[in-house]
């Protein structure tokens, strides 16, 4: 660049020359006015402008104040040569912040060359809004910069750096960013043949997927079926190999975006998956001699383990991935332990057992002393994660003493967790008055408020208690360096419960007086006012040091602080009141129970602990810990579901033109259906006629258009079925990105699984099919979807009912006359009985189709009884259906048409209230429609 223009050449040749900084100063000051004064001039050609505002830049990167330059580098912009608009942009994303009033004027500029099919210039624009981007540009080019990742026709290189853009973008003002709506074109885009694509979209769908979990719930399927690709088929190109690592990167983030949902009920996507994790957990058994491979490698592995951990810990992958975390935390590269460490916590945090870890525990402990902070700090969550009731006192007095020599910056964590694991799991009230004590007394300033507030609590509502903790605390206060924290402790017990050792000796009440006395004048204000309170008590239950106590008073009505002022006044009024006067035994009473609270100790913990950018899917602690979090988890998510729609906190304008429309759906429809909401479905003429047809026959075409074929074929056994669906691509131009998910909407009565991962690519003018297998476990009313996505030029997308309904898993059932009388008497009328009357046609010559009728009843696998009903137009049937969990159902069905007046009268009877409801509904909507 600087070769082409050579006073830009002169000009850092001049500056390297300087000898000393004076002259560097004098030779930019010179080249600064010279500028100023040809910008001032005007008239100066794109070459200009480009030479002198790369000096500029030089002089900025040098980390000289530069206040020129700005308008010229927005003019650059907007050029149509490549060099004048690259240092246009590179002077933008330089010189300016994103609150500069300068972006305003390149926002058109940048949108323009978005628009361009000009793949350099689209970089260019790219960069800038990735570099700079401000909330007025994030909320103006947002559309712009996903058109460019979603096009066909973007280059490899245009997709990857938009799909971070829109990582920016989101990270800075994530509103303007219609996640749900975009959700299933983003996730196509994982589909693409170059992984450096994949791997940068998968960084935006992370951070989306962590905000809106429901919406990219399709993005599971994908990221198993991309790491069965890589791992188990080696699908993956040579120059995204690291050290013989196939896309380490890739796995790695793949492997996290799938601990963001909860562990998957589809057989084949677990079995996918557990193949992939132990694959990778056998091939990284052993490590190498070359760091950058076990670098590569463990980064996978490490990801694998935590996966394995998320989705079972009771299965055999997570006994090996315990072998060999064992193996890392002692290992001699101190990565490798921290890595080690930090994972045998998620595995503590989820597991039901810690024996396996308990085996290990002299290694842990060993880590607190290790020469690296960062390792000490993980070996420190992992035995505050694997601490439980029977290691808890050898955990906790190993803590107690690491706590004396530990690092400043840990302390304070430290406190928190000994404190919680004390009251979580102390075998006696004793041992957690004294484990706590000498945590205040050995801590000193790194003790929180809510620790000694604990302490008070329990030991207030104790009363076994109260004695020994009076007699602890006091023997505390003896020591001469008690620390504050200490001090408000005994000051509230003893003032409390000091009555309780008054007649031992060495706990008079004098002794008591004197110990604590003797340490006030070493405290602040707060706790001064905390004794005075503990003084005006001992004036009520220890008479005999009553004036000692009533002088403390007087002499602190004389001080400057208004709180301590205004108690000694209170309280030496109180303390001089006649003997019979009973206000001060009223006011002095002893302290109620406290009522019932959880512990803030460990919010307090998970606040200090959060994460500032990927979002644990686990905390510290044990399973009981981790399992209330995701309790929380969810109610929050399900509270956030329940906000209403059209809500705007901007301002009751806003508010009053909303309310004005109520009732009206001004939010627009989202391609993609969350896995909390039903999918849309697809509308059409002839959608619903070739899906009742299904409802009673085993094969036919479920959907067609111009561009792909849907048809069926199915048979079921019992409570079992099976579906063959074939998928038929129409056009000369594969079908890209091809995907099919199942939605069930009670997942606890009827399960639909793909036999197998489909493939992502349907070829010009062929056909696929996948088996999907179907349970029914109880009676159902609301049908599976079939949703199909794929890339035709733009993004398609199909959702349509499949034809399962539950006389699929009806078998026929043969009745004699009498046999079927008396079962139909004996299940009774309503509300075991759902009976309509409806209109049908006749056929053509005027007569009751009874053929097409007979085919519908034993098309939903009724047993025709003949011989039962005199009438030989009517028709009988039987049949059970078969569940898997709540067994058995009985149903019986009677079809009564009638010539001449056109009707006909169905009357369903069941054990079941809801089979013989659903039984009628599909039996007559089959009816009318033909």
């Amino acid at each position: 660049m600087a070769s082409n223009m050579r006073g830009l050449t002169q000009f850092i040749a001049d500056i390297r020359g300087a000898r000393v900084r004076e002259l560097e100063e004098k030779r930019i000051n010179k080249e600064m006015a010279n500028i100023r004064k040809k910008f001032k001039d005007g008239n100066l050609d794109g070459y200009q402008k480009k030479k002198y505002v790369a000096k500029i830049i030089f002089t900025y990167i040098l980390g000289y104040k530069v206040d020129i330059g700005h308008l010229e580098a927005v003019n650059l912009i907007s050029s149509s040569k490549y060099s004048e608009k690259q240092i246009g942009y590179l002077a933008v994303t330089l010189l300016m912040h994103e609150n500069s009033d300068f972006l305003r004027l390149v926002v058109n500029s940048i949108r323009k060359d978005l628009d361009e099919n000009n793949e350099v210039h689209n970089c260019l624009a790219l960069h800038a809004i990735a570099n700079v981007g401000s909330s007025e540009m994030a909320e103006a080019l947002a559309e712009d910069v996903h058109r460019l990742l979603i096009s066909p026709t973007s280059m490899t290189f245009v997709k990857k750096k938009a799909a971070l853009t829109l990582l920016r973008i989101y990270r800075k003002r994530p509103e303007v960013i219609p996640a749900a709506e975009w959700a299933l074109r983003l996730v196509s885009v994982m589909d693409d043949q170059d992984l450096g694509v994949v791997l940068c979209v998968t960084s935006l769908i992370m951070a989306l997927a962590q905000d809106h979990p429901d919406a990219y719930a399709v993005c599971y399927t994908k990221a198993v079926d991309r790491l069965h690709r890589i791992v188990i088929e080696h699908e993956y190109s040579g120059i995204y190999t690291y050290y013989k690592v196939p896309a380490p990167w890739l796995q790695v983030k793949l492997l996290r975006l799938l601990q963001y949902y909860p562990p998957t009920e589809d057989t084949t996507l677990k079995n996918a998956l557990n193949e992939t994790l132990h694959t990778i957990m056998t091939s990284s058994a052993e490590p190498s001699r070359n760091v950058q491979h076990n670098n590569a490698q463990n980064a996978v592995l490490f990801e694998a383990i935590s996966l394995a951990i998320h989705l079972d810990t009771r299965s055999p992958l997570v006994d090996t991935a315990a072998v060999l975390l064992a193996r890392f935390i002692s290992s001699k590269e101190t990565n490798v332990r921290y890595l080690g460490l930090d994972t045998m916590a998620h595995l503590a945090a989820r597991s039901d057992t810690l024996e396996p870890l308990k085996k290990h525990q002299g290694t842990i402990i060993l880590s607190l002393r290790d020469k690296d902070i960062s390792v000490r700090r993980r070996a420190l969550d992992l035995l505050y994660s694997m601490c439980d009731v029977d290691n808890s006192e050898l955990i906790v007095g190993e803590l107690l003493r690491y706590l004396k020599v530990a690092d400043y910056v840990l302390r304070e964590e430290m406190v928190l967790k000994i404190a919680i694991l004390t009251e979580k799991y102390a075998s006696s009230y004793k041992w957690y008055v004294d484990t706590i004590l000498q945590l205040i007394s050995a801590a000193g300033d790194h003790v929180g408020e809510e620790v000694w507030y604990r302490v008070v609590q329990i030991v207030t509502n104790t009363e076994d208690l109260q004695e020994y903790a009076a007699r602890v605390v006091f023997e505390y206060l003896k020591t001469p360096s008690a620390h504050e924290s200490l001090v408000k402790v005994g000051g509230y017990i003893l003032g409390e419960y000091g009555h309780l050792i008054a007649n031992e000796p060495g706990y008079s009440p004098i002794e008591q007086f004197q110990v604590l006395h003797s340490k006030s004048q070493f405290c602040v204000a707060p706790t001064r006012s905390l004794l005075l309170s503990t003084y005006i008590k001992w004036v009520n239950v220890f008479p005999e040091i009553k004036p000692q106590l009533i002088n403390i008073f007087e002499r602190y009505r004389h001080v400057l602080d208004a709180e301590l002022q205004q108690r000694a006044c209170e309280y030496y009024a109180l303390a001089c009141l006649p003997d019979d006067n009973e206000m001060l035994q009223n006011v002095c009473e002893e302290m109620p129970p406290f009522p019932p609270r959880v512990s803030g100790l460990t919010s307090r913990l998970n606040r200090k602990m959060a994460d500032t950018e990927d979002k644990r899917t686990w905390i510290h602690g044990g399973r009981e810990m981790n399992l209330e979090q995701q309790q929380m988890t969810t109610l929050m998510r399900s509270k956030q579901a329940e906000l209403p729609v059209n809500e705007s906190a901007s301002g009751s304008a806003d508010s009053t033109m909303l309310n004005s429309l109520a009732g009206l759906n001004l939010t627009l429809p989202s391609e993609a259906g969350e896995s909390g909401a039903v999918p849309r479905l697809t509308v059409g003429p002839s959608i619903d006629k070739w899906y009742k047809k299904l409802t009673y026959s085993t094969e036919g075409v479920l959907y067609e258009d111009v561009q792909i074929q849907i048809g069926i074929k199915s048979r079921f056994q019992g409570y079992l079925g099976q579906l063959a669906i074939y998928f038929g691509n129409k056009v000369s131009a594969p079908l890209t990105s091809f995907t099919s998910t199942v939605y069930v909407s009670d997942s606890e009565a009827i399960s639909a699984t793909f036999a197998k991962i489909p493939a992502n690519v349907l070829a010009p003018r062929t056909q696929s099919q996948q088996l999907l297998q179907v349970e029914c476990k109880k009676v159902f009313t609301s049908h599976p979807i079939l949703t199909v996505s794929f890339l035709a030029g733009a993004h398609q997308s199909i959702s349509i009912r499949l034809p399962i309904t539950v006389t699929k898993f009806f078998e026929g059932v043969k009745f004699g006359q009498a046999d079927f009388f008396e079962r139909w008497k004996l299940i009774g009328g309503s509300p075991r009985e759902s009976q309509t009357v409806f209109p049908i046609a006749l056929d053509a010559a005027g007569h009751i189709d009874l053929p097409h009728n007979r085919r519908i009843v034993s098309g939903n696998h009724f047993e025709i009884l003949e011989g039962i009903d005199p009438n030989p137009n009517n028709i009988v049937g039987a049949a059970v259906l078969h569940t898997s969990v709540d067994g058995k159902v009985g149903c019986l069905l009677r079809l009564e048409p009638n010539r001449e007046a056109k009707l006909c009268r169905l009357t369903v009877r069941s054990t079941s209230e809801e089979v013989a409801a659903e039984v009628q509904k599909l039996v007559e909507a089959a009816l009318r429609t033909e």
